[in-house]
């Protein structure tokens, strides 16, 4: 199962184990157990601390095997291979296990183990799913920090009949205590943001003792990272507000024109974002989520930046740097469908609709790219794009158009998704050029029609654009003197991480040039 390269790089992470650890496996004759059997007598072959044990009970999924301190209750257990993007889960689930301390906060940890309840928690995962190990580590850990929470990461490919069952359209997706818990990309803080009712209110009240920055950024992606460091060099006091670190290139795939990087994806990307801002002096607030700009009311006064929770941030300067979001479709269905067979990722959700029919929304290149992908997995593909021709490039659409099982519709506009209450059944499209409808039956929408600014908040503080951009000139300023903007959330073109940097570094040279020329006003107003 593992390579060479593989099985030397885990010797070496499982040295750092200090407490004895059981694999406990549950196995049936099935192919999946046989690999898994050989899975785990490679990871046991590794390291002395590691034990291997075959235990078939009735009580727990087949195949599957938990990672037990031995002599103790601790431990994880993994319903499928975790390998693909959930091998690091594995790592990590071995290594925490096995005694080997978690990086994460102090004060997270301390929460964690002061929760109160029995907790059981199951998460359906898919190997190619970037968005998946995020929620399954969290667990995972937080089931090693507290012997009243248990942990099963199921892959949903293996038990197709379970997720079929409980009607799992969307990967992750988390039972709590076999209650719908929720579905998508979940961080640490923000599971234990939802189980500790009190979390919101304590984090409102310690911000609000925050004192004003000399820059403030809102949005944690490439261009708030690029930004906040940027600042941060310049010595003065830095903030950064984040619903999200990481923002949109938390869900990007693979990318692979990030200069002088030839391959790397988004999670591993947006992690080593918030790393390299952590080697500076600033303050990172994340699971923040703005809600209202109040420029300042004259120059070097203070802006006001006003928080769902409550609090109120203030600073001399702003950089925006708020993203994007993925663009729905906005049509009678959609909503009550999304993650019930509508879907914006083909990578994490395509392998729960193997052998099913399924639509693509959009013949741009993400669009074509999708399409392509999940041909590979489902029974037919139906791409349907609004204009008269694709808009992918030349040698996607080759390779669009060679595959079998792919159906391309142009001038189309889709106009309902139908289901039967649980799950999707049909879409609805108008053809432009005779306005007939048509209808087509599947079990899937995967919805890849560009993206929407998050600025709503902004409509009165500063000027967008009818399409909800926020105007900037050549150096990143607003219409708000004080306020500057970075990234996609702007009128630069060409939405590219790369370019999102450079105009986030941009941003926060512009707010530095600002801050300067303030110092004489003030001190000529000081001396007055």
């Amino acid at each position: 199962m593992l390579d060479a390269n593989l099985t030397e790089q885990l010797k070496a992470y499982l040295e750092r184990i200090t407490q004895p650890v059981e694999l406990v496996a549950s196995l049936d004759d099935s192919d999946g157990a046989r690999e898994m059997q050989e899975l785990l007598e490679e990871i046991a072959a590794l390291s002395d601390q590691i034990t291997l044990v075959r235990r078939d009970t009735d009580d727990v999924r087949k195949p599957s095997f938990a990672i037990q301190r031995a002599g103790t209750a601790v431990g994880v257990r993994f319903a499928g291979l975790p390998m693909g993007h959930e091998f690091t889960s594995l790592v990590l689930a071995l290594l925490q296990v096995g005694g080997h301390p978690s990086k994460t906060a102090q004060d997270v940890i301390e929460q964690i183990q002061a929760l109160d309840g029995d907790y059981h928690f199951e998460t359906y995962f898919s190997q190619s799913c970037q968005n998946c190990p995020d929620v399954v580590q969290a667990l995972n850990l937080m089931s090693v920090l507290n012997p009243r929470i248990r942990h099963v990461s199921v892959d949903g490919a293996l038990f197709q009949a379970e997720v079929d069952a409980r009607q799992v359209m969307a990967v992750p997706t988390v039972f709590l205590n076999g209650e719908s818990f929720g579905q998508g990309r979940m961080s640490l803080e923000q599971i234990v943001a939802k189980l500790d009712s009190g979390a919101e209110k304590r984090a409102a009240e310690k911000l609000k003792d925050k004192q004003a920055y000399d820059v403030l950024v809102i949005g944690g992606g490439p261009a708030g990272a690029a930004a906040a460091i940027y600042a941060a060099r310049k010595g003065i006091r830095t903030g950064v507000a984040a619903e999200r670190f990481g923002g949109q290139v938390l869900d990007t795939m693979a990318i692979e024109n990030f200069i002088s990087v030839s391959h790397t994806e988004g999670p591993k990307l947006a992690t080593a974002l918030e790393e390299h801002v952590k080697d500076y002096d600033v303050d990172i607030m994340n699971l923040q989520r703005a809600e209202k700009l109040v420029p300042a009311k004259t120059p070097g006064g203070l802006a006001e930046v006003h928080l769902a929770n409550g609090a109120v941030l203030k600073s001399k300067s702003v950089i925006l740097a708020t993203g994007a979001r993925w663009r729905q479709m906005n049509v009678p269905g959609e909503d009550q469908y999304r993650n019930k067979g509508v879907a914006y990722c083909p990578h994490c959700d395509g392998p729960l609709f193997k052998g099913k029919r399924v639509a693509v929304i959009g013949g741009g290149n993400s669009g074509v790219e999708a399409a392509i992908d999940l041909a590979g997995i489902v029974a037919h593909v139906t791409l349907i794009e609004f204009d008269s021709q694709l808009r992918a490039d030349a040698v996607l659409q080759r390779k669009l158009f060679s595959l079998p099982n792919v159906k391309v519709i142009t001038s189309a506009l889709t106009t309902e998704v139908h289901g039967d209450g649980a799950k999707v059944t049909q879409l609805t499209y108008k053809d432009r050029n005779t306005d007939n409808l048509h209808h087509i039956d599947l079990e899937g929408i995967f919805v890849q029609i560009g993206l929407v600014p998050n600025t709503e908040w902004l409509k009165d503080a500063v000027a967008l654009t009818p399409r909800g951009e926020i105007e900037v000139d050549h150096r990143g300023a607003t219409s708000q003197p004080g306020i500057f903007a970075a990234g996609d959330a702007t009128t630069v073109p060409f939405k590219q991480i790369i370019i999102a940097m450079g105009e986030g570094s941009k941003a926060a040279l512009s707010a530095f040039d600002y801050l300067i020329r303030l110092a004489p006003a003030e001190e000529d107003a000081k001396a007055a």
